[in-house]
């Protein structure tokens, strides 16, 4: 996963990415992400920045966090 992502963001931390991502790149990373993901163990996170102030979370994948919310 880590050299999946790589290819369309810039490597954070640990398992944290980000970037710039077109529409349509990220359909594709995300197709690619599921082909690699066992579904009952993994997860992909996005967040997605409308506004500097709001995040909008997307999980791909199992949640293992059910809040809504966060800090």
């Amino acid at each position: 996963m880590l050299k999946l992502s790589r290819q369309y963001l810039n490597w954070i931390q640990n398992s944290v990415f980000e970037g710039e991502i077109t529409e349509v790149k990220l359909k594709e990373l995300k197709q690619r992400a599921k082909n690699m993901m066992e579904p009952e163990e993994d997860s992909l996170i996005i967040f997605k920045s409308r506004d500097v102030k709001w995040l909008e979370k997307e999980t791909v994948g199992k949640e293992k966090n059910e809040l809504d919310t966060f800090l």
